[in-house]
């Protein structure tokens, strides 16, 4: 391990330090009689250096009111210092440290979410002004703004390309592995990876208003907001720590010695909750890495069994991410190879999903894709362009009803899934119909979450429209069902379900960070996004659903391990706490029978 881990773990270098003092203090005894009088100076060490921060931060848990069996602890650690009894208090260090180490070393961040967030945007924009070019702060950048955005760059605001015909890479932001074109009128947004040609952009948004600055200030709010869940040290150390005092005190009391309350609080330190559970997590840990699976967050592991909500973003997790072009009714007067080279030439330049599934049709049938002209697409109003001469528009049913509802009996009936209707140079030419292909085992994984793990309640969240996402619930066999959601959306409703019952959020874009960071655990699916993966407490690496139930089987077998090994620790340390109490158990033997004796397994 190296030093610059070991800097960043208070505790870890607490528990070093405090097992080289008590080596020192066992060595003492062994040198010339003259060094005698130093013989106490390596656990003042440990009590002063080690004992102080750790005593400070159980201070600061009971202002909090946070009453936990680590209490215990800093009772001893103090009664131990003021009775003398020096090596007793530095082994409770020692068990303090060592468990709060222990899960330390368990998982150790790469990096902070918001660090991770932070870190992808550029310090600099380059502001084009004629023919010169002027690198600015991104809080230069004014609405209006001409920037260019050099090959590999990132997209330092929300705006549409002015000149350059090129590439950029979305999939940070909206979770789709999607490459997309990007042509004069297209739109580009914040956080997005330039590709291999410069592109000139006009800014339609500030920095700070841009979707990923949104994204980020989102984040910040889940974190500063996220609702504080006892873990399960906690919940049993709300009954147990009452209960060793009390013992403690009624033995000081009966036999006016304080020696026995020290030797009770030594005793009662909870090494099965400081120690044993650590110790459990670290070996589910370790089982879920073999099977693919990251446990970045070890209270996952703990509370995953207990959640009784279960929250599924669709697209990547519910689904492979990949439309796929399943229909085409083309008007009798146009031939159906002809209207997908316009259509597929087109949405080379589209960043809607459907895009690629109709390029790819393209390219599978051999049609010719034709130079793009012209282009626009802005929100809500679909596509258009101009492609070999033909006016093209990509639109949706409703659009093209409202403006010639003559129509209605030419179009092919409603199926569920997404559709688009095209027109050429104002007349109807098609109709393509698509469909987001569910997981093979999306519908068995979903049926057995109540009977196998007590959910309760599945819900499906998606930021894509109505048509396609109930489509994809009566697949799977989902009935509560939120559509054209964004991330504020995600994360409000997320806090929402959490007030009445532990949640499970699962998603795999930058869009669903904020609510994976907030959720009781989040889940997420791959490694598209380092964001995504630094707010979420679980990585499922190998994308499969198979992979989530398997998670959850190893949290429910971690808990169980831990809780017997707790509670069976707990009760030898009530019997201990009697022998203590009468006097049969001093505080130094006390201390090294619940060092060396206790084992999780």
């Amino acid at each position: 391990m190296s030093f610059q881990l070991l800097s960043r773990n208070k505790e870890t270098l607490i528990a070093i330090m405090t097992l080289i003092m008590i080596a020192v203090y066992f060595t003492i005894p062994w040198l010339p009689s003259q060094h005698a009088a130093y013989a106490d100076w390596p656990l003042w060490t440990v009590l002063i250096l080690g004992g102080t921060p750790l005593v400070a931060g159980l201070l600061v848990k009971v202002v909090q009111g946070q009453f936990g069996a680590d209490l215990l602890a800093g009772i001893s650690i103090i009664t131990s210092i003021l009775l003398g009894e020096y090596l007793a208090g530095a082994l409770v260090v020692l068990m303090l440290s060592g468990g709060e180490a222990l899960e330390a070393f368990a998982v150790q961040r790469a990096s902070s979410v918001l660090r991770a967030l932070s870190q992808r945007m550029p310090s600099i924009a380059h502001r084009q002004v004629g023919n010169q070019i002027f690198d600015i702060g991104l809080d230069e950048i004014q609405i209006g703004d001409v920037l260019l955005i050099l090959p590999q760059e990132i997209c330092p605001v929300d705006g549409s390309v002015l000149s350059g015909h090129g590439t950029m890479d979305e999939s940070y932001l909206t979770g789709e592995p999607y490459i997309i074109s990007k042509t004069p009128g297209s739109t580009v947004l914040s956080g997005a990876i330039n590709g291999t040609e410069a592109l000139s952009i006009t800014a339609e948004k500030l920095a700070v208003d841009s979707r990923y600055a949104r994204i980020m200030q989102v984040m910040q709010d889940s974190e500063k907001n996220k609702p504080r869940i006892r873990r399960l040290a906690e919940q049993l150390g709300a009954w147990y720590t009452p209960l060793a005092v009390l013992i403690g005190v009624v033995a000081w009391i009966v036999s006016a010695d304080p020696v026995r309350f020290l030797a009770v609080m030594v005793v009662a330190t909870p090494c099965p909750l400081l120690i044993a559970i650590p110790v459990a997590i670290i070996g589910s840990i370790s089982l879920a890495a073999r099977r693919a699976i990251v446990v970045r967050d070890p209270s996952s592991l703990e509370l995953a069994d207990r959640c009784q909500t279960f929250i599924f973003d669709k697209t990547g997790t519910l689904t492979y991410g990949e439309p796929v072009l399943v229909g085409q009714f083309v008007a009798s007067k146009f031939q159906s190879r002809h209207i997908l080279s316009l259509v597929g030439s087109l949405e080379r330049y589209s960043k809607h999903p459907l895009a690629h599934a109709i390029v790819q049709a393209a390219q599978a049938e051999n049609a010719p894709l034709h130079s793009v002209t012209q282009i626009s697409e802005r929100p809500g109003k679909g596509l258009d362009g101009l492609v070999n001469q033909s006016h093209l528009e990509v639109t949706s049913r409703a659009k093209l009803l409202a403006s010639q509802p003559e129509l209605s009996g030419v179009l092919p009936p409603v199926s569920g899934g997404l559709e688009c209707v095209i027109l050429v140079d104002g007349q109807y030419a098609a109709t393509y119909q698509f469909r987001d292909q569910p997981r093979a085992e999306g519908r068995s994984f979903i049926s057995h979450l109540g009977p196998r793990h007590q959910i309760r309640k599945v819900m499906l969240v998606s930021g894509d429209r109505e048509s396609e996402v109930r489509y994809l619930a009566d697949l799977v066999g989902i009935e509560n069902v939120f559509y054209s959601q964004s991330p504020e959306q995600k994360l409000e409703l997320v806090r929402e379900e959490m007030k009445v019952a532990p949640t499970i959020f699962i998603g795999d874009g930058i869009n669903d960070a904020p609510a994976l960071s907030a959720a009781t655990v989040g889940i997420a699916f791959g490694q598209n996004s380092d964001i995504t993966t630094e707010a979420a407490g679980v990585v499922i690496l190998d994308s499969s659903l198979a992979k989530v139930d398997e998670f959850l089987h190893i949290s429910r077998r971690m808990r169980r391990i831990a809780l017997e090994s707790a509670i069976g620790g707990m009760a030898l340390s009530i019997a201990g706490m009697g022998l203590a109490s009468a006097g049969y158990l001093p505080p130094v033997p006390g201390a090294i029978k619940r060092s060396v004796t206790y084992s999780p397994f």
